[in-house]
Order: C-alpha cells, then structure tokens, then sequence
C-alpha cells in the first residue's frame, strides 16, 4: 500500500501520480469534473462561481494536481506556490461551495474509473483542502 500523500515528497513507493495513471488520467479526470459541473444540475452553484468558461481554471486544476500528487510541478514551474487559500479569497466560498466541488470531484473520480481504494483517500484529501478554502461560515 502506498503510504505517500497527495502532495507529499517522492519515495520508493508509486506515488498518487503514478497510481492514478499520469497525465492522460489527470487531464482526463479534469475534464470530467469540469463537464460535469456543465451537465449536474445540482451543481449549478459551484458552477457559476467559475464564470463563463472553464478553460483557464480546467488548466490550471491539470497543472496544480500533476505536481500535488507527485508527477511534474506544472503548477509551481509558471506560477509559483500554490497559496491555495490566497488565490481562492476572492471568491465566496461556504459549505455549500464546498461540497459542490468534493461531491463533483467524486463523481468524476468514479465516472473515469479511479480505484476506489485511491478515489476515498484522494477525497478525503480534497475534502480536507476545500474545507480550508472556506471563507464563509455557511
């Protein structure tokens, strides 16, 4: 069993990047949490918080998950530190927003096939981050 976390240092075990098939199944996990929020009703809200295109923010989630969970450093090459917290301030981010976005990452994890056994940790990971992002109470 792989002991790393998503976004920690390399080791000997495969790291999450590896695990969940590189940079096809990233782009193609991407893509499909993106479409989703698109096609999901009941992700309306999550998806107007993006504006009218997807594209930078499709790209920008690519390059950020590469490197968080151990493959290229995309993300960090062109921009620098995440500062997830800093970057998301200015939009409104509650429990609501927060759900959206774990309960569409999860779906699209399990729409493209990721291992169940890596889909619930990875969404334990990023219920934990987005949790974090919140800067409303509700």
């Amino acid at each position: 069993m792989v002991t790393q976390e998503p976004g920690e240092a390399a080791s000997a075990e495969p790291t999450v990047f590896e695990r969940i098939g590189g940079e096809a199944r990233v782009r193609e996990l991407v893509d499909r949490f993106y479409d989703l929020m698109d096609l999901d009703a009941d992700l309306a809200d999550l998806r107007a918080a993006h504006g009218p295109s997807l594209d930078q923010a499709r790209q920008k989630l690519f390059w950020f998950l590469c490197g968080w969970m151990g493959g290229p450093n995309y993300y960090i090459e062109r921009f620098g530190h995440p500062r997830l917290r800093a970057r998301h301030l200015p939009f409104s981010i509650g429990t609501k927003e927060r759900d959206q976005w774990v309960i569409c990452m999860g779906r699209a994890m399990q729409q493209i096939g990721v291992e169940p056994a890596l889909a619930d940790r990875l969404l334990a990971a990023f219920y934990d981050t987005a949790d974090w992002m919140r800067n409303r109470p509700e």
